[in-house]
């Protein structure tokens, strides 16, 4: 049984076929439609590139092939470990054997702006349709939040000729996580290409007009738009896990075997909270590749194959012809060691923390940013003169001699 028709809860239930499992397996999908990736809704399909249906992570045959049952429209509603067993909204119960729990979490809301019309979110792929025809139309859009969501929307805006603006409360994109000169890079690229972002912006309200909204920071300054966006994080869906007994605390508190406080239930994706030996610390990531791969890991552990989930994590955003990577787990006082060149936003920054690789950041250089991510879980300490040499092959490097 697995719960969440994401990319987690569908990388799992292939991957026990897969690994030999002849026995039912069963899908719930709280969404009418089929498992999908949320990546493209910002880009592809509210630009109007790419119809809805690509996202699809399967065509139907192979679900059907695979013998997995896919129960859409349908959420659980109530776990029983000790029973084994779960109830369906739609007053069905179903017995199991493992669960997986990969419920992920849905857009977090702005407080006061729930139920106004001109106000909505990006999660699913209602959302992105009426984005597209929002866009298609050339009215404004109002973003708040600067993170990767909110910044991908505003490219998409500006790639299709509508005005936006993007209100950050942090002084800089990103400030959480970048060291500074790397969120200054971030917003002068946004603002060249004729985005209006606004930091430091503290929300004070927003109001429905009679054509569109307007939304009020906290020093009394306004901005009308056609419509807002909230890009502002997600909440996770924990109302199962926790009326269940599952361990919670930031996410379902998992082993390194994506194993929960119950017995037989898992817990995979943006949901679960997994201790990272490469990084020394427990983690919660909201990022594609993790899901996949946290969702194939929690299918073997369903399988007793006692494979542990270990990987330092990585993530990448398209945003106009720019593809920003990030491998690790940045912070904003690391130092900066960088090869490239940065004005012209074709460099990788290697970030230093502790005399130790800690992350890297590339735009447009993505092999540099794996072979980042392989120092990273050797907890390597390459050279500056090393890391910012244009013409060393960092793929070259073994943790030994990194060290030296």
């Amino acid at each position: 049984m697995i719960v969440g028709g994401g990319l987690a809860g569908a990388t799992a239930a292939l991957t026990l076929r897969r690994g030999g499992f002849d026995g039912r397996v069963v899908i719930v999908c709280a969404e009418e439609h089929p498992p999908y990736s949320r990546p493209p809704l910002s880009k592809a399909v509210v630009r109007g590139e790419s119809p809805p249906e690509k996202t699809h992570l399967r065509p139907p045959r192979i679900w059907k092939s695979n013998q997995i049952e896919l129960l859409s429209g349908v959420a659980g509603v109530s776990l029983d470990p000790g029973a084994h067993s779960l109830d369906l909204s739609d007053g069905t119960t179903l017995g199991y054997d493992k669960l997986l729990v990969a419920t992920g979490g849905v857009a977090r809301r702005l407080p006061g702006a729930v139920g106004v019309d001109t106000v909505q979110t990006l999660r699913t792929i209602e959302d992105a349709l009426a984005l597209r025809e929002h866009l298609s139309r050339g009215r404004s859009l109002a973003v708040i939040g600067a993170g990767f969501i909110g910044a991908e929307l505003a490219a998409s805006a500006v790639m299709v000729g509508a005005p936006v603006t993007v209100l950050e409360a942090l002084p800089l994109p990103l400030a959480r996580v970048l060291p500074p000169f790397l969120g200054e890079l971030y917003a002068r690229l946004h603002r060249e290409r004729g985005v209006d972002l606004r930091t430091g912006v503290g929300m004070a309200r927003v109001q429905a007009r009679r054509s569109g909204v307007t939304v009020s920071d906290a020093d009394g300054n306004r901005v009308a738009a056609d419509k807002v966006l909230v890009a502002i994080g997600i909440e996770l869906d924990l109302h199962l896990a926790q009326n269940a007994g599952l361990e919670t605390g930031d996410g379902i508190m998992v082993d390194q075997f994506c194993r929960t406080s119950a017995p037989d239930v898992f817990a995979a994706g943006d949901i679960a909270n997994h201790p990272n030996p490469l990084l020394g610390r427990r983690l919660r990531i909201e990022h594609w590749q993790h899901a996949q791969h946290q969702g194939a890991a929690a299918a073997w552990n369903m399988l007793d194959r006692a494979e542990p989930f270990a990987e330092v994590p990585w993530l990448w955003t398209e945003q106009y012809e720019f593809n920003l990577q990030i491998a690790g787990l940045p912070e904003p006082s690391d130092r900066i060691v960088l090869r490239g060149d940065a004005d012209a936003l074709d460099f990788v920054a290697f970030l230093v923390r502790d005399g130790r690789l800690a992350a890297v950041v590339g735009v447009n250089r993505p092999d540099e940013v794996r072979a980042g991510r392989t120092l990273i879980a050797q907890h390597a300490s390459p050279s500056d003169a090393k890391l910012a040499d244009p013409d060393f092959d960092l793929a070259t490097l073994t943790a030994s001699e990194a060290d030296a």
